[in-house]
């Protein structure tokens, strides 16, 4: 039995055997030995009609399985087939649930071999797949999958996937298998044979593997810091980069069919000279320039000559990765000199062995979840250089575990401690130290700004990539946001003294000195501040609601939103909110006492170990944190002006409150604490101008005028014969109340649109509302069994799912918001046509917006064409620039807003995107001219 395995895989007409779904085909596959020996396959007669959906999903229609056998006709066979065996399949409760209902529906008994679960399995042993789906496990493992959604097809990519597994299980180190055997009895799959197994003949091997090392029973790839060479550059930076760029240069030789793009050299030059003549500079280059590879290369360039280093900061962690994994290689093959470039996260980002070791020791009482993310770990520091969880897939709840074993969880750590030189959060530090350029995000470079420069290493020079972001990221982070549902979940984990939470935990290690420890007083204290938080919370409810009835607050995002200002409050009742807060910072400041108490008394017996306290004083700063954000929100005044607000989730409890506050104008603290401090900060985005300007964004960031260079790059692509812009002048106006109408008028251009185009459409908007109603009609009136239609929020899954769920199917039709206006590539035929809905002005009323929009006014500024409207523009070209996204691509883009054509700033818009044939006529006349056109 131990060397026998059958693969099951079954398509059926729907999800459920409760509601009467049945098996319309099974696909077996027996293993033995490591080798596949047998398959079978055959339909079954479900004696009912099945689904379109299923039949367009699966290829089977009702004619296949017509005169197939009857599942009672074969069930005999397959209880014989899984005799001695292993059962296995992918998502096993689904075949085996469908499988033994089956059974029992005919007089059988139902099947309980020992099973193994592939998305389990592979979710532990291959821990940095981006997705368990079967088709996407058969990519990321380069095997061959010839019939997604059949289910022979389906078994034997399963069964080759088994065998890969167990080839990586028998790959995996002594105290691996060992912690994995710790945790298998709370694993869903039968894993101890193989587990055990693999233990017993690495009992009688010597080969060890040499990229491994052990500490505390724990075993981890070896990461070594190398001290690298002393490069000096000779070469001038013209000659530098025509080896480069020009005819005979590097990039012809290693990027094939490589067109030259002078945009690019352009915007290399420009960036070059900025460092040179310690200026700041404004780069607007658009899509296609290239701009990655054309902003890394002088920096390069330029840390190796001046022997300094150069920050690169970008947007998102993603992009951070995408930059070391795909940009810099390429780089070392152009350059042909040795440099190093680093990566650099916040704490949070990277594992702390020390705490995970401590983790895998004392949670014995883990949920399944927990488990799975330990097992997944586990694997993963066999493999990671970097100890960055960016690198691994983790199951959502996973990420509640993870903060407990980060480094940010760690506290100081002691460089005399055995794990200070294994940590890998000091690593990535080193190896920034040592690089001439770093890679950050612009979280952390503003984290390490408004911190007086203690995050990252000292730099002069500095390049911003997507620095249309960098304003918000700015105001974020020297902004705050805090929320009742995080303040309970913070409190939850703490708990009672005899609770076993976090504090209860901590304080039944010293069982027999607790008489002598203030355990009374912290319950009775912790009691008062959880009471205070509900009785606070339940009131800024019912304030923001009354509010709201004298239409001083807005719905938005489905929560009310009120933007608070204590000069402009009801002083009655704002004064006791006040109270509150103050009351309730002092219960806080008690349970910090009360914890110091309890760290002396502990310290001063020299009971307290390491982690205990590290625990503790992690107890402490989330309570100080809260001291700190209750008084920066409703007790003291900010030396940088603020907008506070609140919002209110009306469908959730009469406590579901959230508190927010953003400088006003963030401009002024930008300039005195970076621009004015940095030598040279270079600032590119594909979106950073208005009708040719940079007025705004030099505005909004406070950049010295004296010093800036401006500079716009070209798209290389031929607008002029991939796009067509066309606008409907027959919509209705929204601005009469006519928004069912223009619902109604969008959908159906969606529709007549997805006829011309076969789908393959991503359609924009402003509004999630909009976006739900929009979703609602197309589904009430289009071919459900011709396009498929996939909503943000609506239809589950990530941005990238939902992205990769529309290139998958031939015929999609995408409806996004908010973050569907930017970094959402899809190149080719997948995206024929993009809709933009209205144009993406914020509301007015937004508090955000609206704090901003008085503070402009009182600085005697027209806050629309300053603010709202330069805003609105960006976005629109962030959203414009999803379709042409490279030279053969071609498409329509439809703007539903008449605005675009006949407000007096719609020229605005246009004057913005590169000029393109542009028709304003009739819904009628559109679809036709469209028809024509592709």
């Amino acid at each position: 039995m131990e060397n026998r395995y059958v693969v099951i895989d079954l398509e059926t007409t729907g999800h459920s055997p409760i509601n009467d779904d049945k098996i319309i085909e099974a696909g077996l596959v027996v293993i033995e030995n490591n080798q596949i020996v047998e398959t079978k396959s055959t339909f079954f007669n479900p004696n009912k009609s099945i689904p379109p959906f299923i039949s367009n999903l699966t290829g089977i229609y009702d004619k296949d399985v017509k005169y197939a056998p009857f599942f009672y006709e074969k069930a005999d066979d397959i209880i014989e087939v899984f005799e001695n065996s292993y059962l296995i399949a992918h998502n096993v409760p689904f075949d085996l649930g469908f499988l033994n209902a089956e059974l029992e529906k005919n007089g059988r008994q139902p099947l309980n071999n020992p099973i193994i679960d592939t998305v389990e399995l592979a979710r532990i042993l291959f821990p940095k797949a981006p997705s368990y789906k079967l088709s996407q496990l058969a990519e990321y493992l380069h095997i061959n999958h010839d019939e997604p959604h059949r289910a022979l097809s389906d078994a034997i990519v399963t069964a080759k996937l088994f065998l890969r597994l167990k080839e990586k299980l028998e790959s995996l180190p002594y105290e691996t298998i060992q912690a994995l055997l710790n945790l298998e009895e709370k694993f869903k799959s039968d894993l101890y044979a193989l587990l055990l197994r693999r233990q017993e003949d690495l009992a009688f091997s010597t080969n060890e593997n040499e990229l491994i090392e052990s500490f505390q029973g724990l075993a981890f790839r070896k990461t070594e810091l190398s001290n690298g060479q002393t490069v000096t550059m000779e070469q001038s930076f013209g000659d530098y980069l025509d080896g480069i760029y020009e005819e005979n240069g590097t990039l012809h030789e290693y990027k094939v069919n490589y067109e030259k793009r002078s945009g690019q050299r352009e915007m290399s030059e420009a960036i070059y000279d900025a460092f040179h003549s310690k200026e700041h500079a404004l780069i607007e280059a658009e899509t296609g320039t290239g701009k990655s590879l054309a902003y890394l290369l002088p920096a390069i360039y330029e840390a190796i000559k001046s022997n300094q280093r150069i920050i690169i900061s970008t947007y998102t962690t993603q992009l951070q990765s995408q930059l070391m994994e795909e940009e810099i290689p390429l780089i070392k093959l152009l350059v042909k000199f040795p440099f190093k470039a680093a990566i650099l996260k916040g704490r949070n980002h990277y594992i702390s062995l020390e705490k995970f070791v401590h983790e895998l020791n004392t949670g014995h009482n883990d949920n399944y979840d927990i488990v799975l993310c330990k097992a997944m770990i586990l694997v993963w520091l066999t493999e990671t250089e970097t100890g960055d969880i960016d690198e691994i897939n983790l199951p959502k709840s996973g990420y509640l575990f993870y903060k407990k074993v980060s480094t940010d969880a760690e506290g100081i750590i002691d460089p005399y401690s055995p794990w200070f030189s294994k940590s890998y959060y000091q690593k990535a530090k080193k190896r920034a130290q040592q690089a001439n350029v770093i890679i950050t995000n612009h979280a952390l470079l503003c984290t390490d700004i408004f911190n007086d420069y203690q995050f990252l290493p000292s730099y002069k020079k500095v390049i911003i990539d997507e620095a249309h972001h960098f304003e918000d990221t700015a105001s974020h982070h020297y902004g705050l946001k805090i929320d009742y549902t995080n303040i309970q979940y913070v409190l939850n984990q703490i708990g009672h003294t005899e609770e076993m939470k976090s504090l209860g935990k901590i304080l039944s290690n010293y069982s027999l000195v607790s008489e002598e420890l203030p355990l009374k007083e912290w319950n009775s204290v912790f009691d008062s501040v959880k009471y205070e938080i509900e009785d606070l919370f339940r009131l800024l409810f019912q304030y923001v609601i009354q509010q709201r009835k004298n239409s001083k607050a807005v719905s938005d995002i489905g929560r009310i939103q009120y933007r608070f200002d204590e000069t402009k409050e009801d002083p009655e009742k704002w004064d006791i909110i006040k109270e509150m807060v103050t009351r309730l910072t002092f219960y806080f400041r008690d349970l910090i006492h009360v914890l110091a108490l309890m760290e002396q008394y502990l310290s001063h017996k020299e009971l307290l170990d390491k982690y205990d306290k590290d625990d503790l004083n992690g107890i402490s700063e989330h309570l100080q944190q809260f001291i700190d954000s209750f008084e920066k929100l409703f007790l003291t005044d900010d030396r940088v002006p603020q907008v506070r607000w609140i919002e209110v989730d009306t469908k959730g409890t009469n406590n579901a409150v959230y508190l927010y506050s953003e400088p006003t104008d963030i401009s002024t603290l930008l300039k005195e604490e970076f621009f004015d401090k940095k030598e040279s900060a270079v600032l590119t985005s594909a979106t950073l101008t208005m009708s040719n300007s940079f007025s705004f964004i030099k505005k909004r960031l406070g950049i010295p005028v004296n010093r800036l260079t401006t500079q716009k790059i070209n798209s290389p692509f031929s607008y002029q014969q991939q796009v067509q812009l066309m606008v409907p002048n027959d919509f209705p106006d929204i601005k009469y109340g006519n928004m069912d109408n223009y619902i109604y008028a969008t959908c159906e251009s969606i529709l007549s649109l997805a006829e011309i185009t076969d789908g393959r459409m991503l359609i924009l908007f402003t509004s999630y509302d909009m976006l739900k109603r929009s979703y609602k009609l197309l589904k009430e009136t289009m071919d459900v069994d011709k396009y498929m239609l996939i909503g943000q929020g609506i239809t589950s899954g990530s941005r990238t799912r939902l992205k990769k769920n529309f290139q998958t199917f031939d015929q999609a039709i995408l409806l996004g918001t908010s973050s569907f206006w930017e970094g959402v590539d899809i190149p080719g035929e997948d995206l024929s046509c993009l809709m933009i809905v209205r144009l993406p002005f914020q509301p007015p009323d937004h508090p955000v917006y609206e704090a901003k929009s008085n503070y402009m006014k009182e600085q005697g500024q027209n806050a629309f064409m300053e603010y709202s409207l330069p805003n609105a523009v960006i976005r629109f070209k962030q959203g414009f620039g999803r379709l042409i996204r490279s030279s053969s691509d071609r498409g329509i883009v439809f703007v539903c807003d008449a605005r675009i054509m006949k407000s007096r700033y719609g020229k605005y818009f246009l004057n913005s995107i590169p000029e393109v044939p542009t028709t304003f006529d009739t819904t009628k006349k559109l679809m036709e001219k469209a028809k024509e056109w592709f």
